[in-house]
């Protein structure tokens, strides 16, 4: 399965209007050069970006949806179109969209763990609680999203689940980027899965983002890395290699807990 991974640049001053059609003409490029298309999180209004969070919150089945479905059909890809701010009665969350290549939602995902402690995401948007696997055609994915990085069980859960790889977009900072690039590895490493970590470039609210999104193997193996900027990365990824792994170091037959 070839995947590609767009690091998107969350520019404040490109209205969230533009930036979707921009978004769109990157997941179409790759129309023939990919299977799977992976977008960050929150790239529509920028990860960090509070205070636009309630104005810049839209329907499951919104704008980013419709433009995001018209884009997965026309490249004839599954997209994991990254997250948006949704907007549900009573509460928002930060909710990631999968497409088919038919351009149809085949699964959503609340983020489970929020980042803020008591500030920022944490107090503005409402939790997640269900775990999220996706089957397609030659690998089951298991969907996270950033700060879910850090919880281990979470991924054990999805694991249990089936996923063989793991699709995490992100909006993490540069200043804790060592954090990212260690927690990638170990998550794969740990469960004997891919990890496509897909992150934004440039500043949300003052915050300059990592960038470095990351492809990890079921060895713990870099795949592939990108840079601060905005980059496109292509991986192939092979089912037999998770496989492999699992029946030649069986760590995960050991399980006690």
């Amino acid at each position: 399965m070839r995947a590609s991974l767009i690091q998107i640049a969350v520019d404040p001053d490109e209205p969230v209007a533009d930036r979707r059609t921009r978004v769109a003409r990157l997941v179409r490029a790759e129309r023939g050069a990919a299977d799977l298309v992976v977008l960050p999180e929150l790239w529509p209004v920028g990860a960090f970006a509070f205070e636009s969070f309630a104005a810049e919150a839209e329907p499951l089945k919104g704008p980013t949806y419709e433009a995001m479905a018209a884009a997965a059909r026309d490249a004839g890809v599954w997209l994991h179109a990254g997250s948006i701010v949704e907007a549900a009665v009573g509460a928002l969350y930060n909710t990631s969209l999968v497409f088919s290549p038919d351009g149809e939602l085949v699964a959503s995902y609340r983020k489970i763990h929020r980042f803020g402690f008591d500030k920022g995401e944490a107090v503005l948007m409402a939790r997640g609680e269900d775990l999220v696997t996706v089957d397609l055609p030659q690998l089951t994915v298991g969907v996270a999203t950033c700060y879910d990085l850090r919880f281990p069980e979470l991924f054990r859960g999805l694991v249990d689940a089936g996923a063989q790889a793991f699709v995490l977009p992100a909006g993490w900072p540069a200043r804790r980027r060592g954090h990212w690039t260690l927690l990638a590895q170990a998550r794969a490493v740990e469960n004997q899965a891919y990890m496509l970590a897909c992150g934004t470039a440039g500043t949300h609210a003052g915050v300059e983002q990592a960038g470095h999104s990351i492809v990890v193997d079921p060895w713990g193996e870099v795949l592939a890395e990108a840079g601060p900027g905005e980059e496109t990365l292509r991986v192939v990824l092979d089912a037999q290699k998770v496989t492999g792994t699992r029946e030649q170091f069986p760590a995960l037959k050991d399980r006690v807990l």
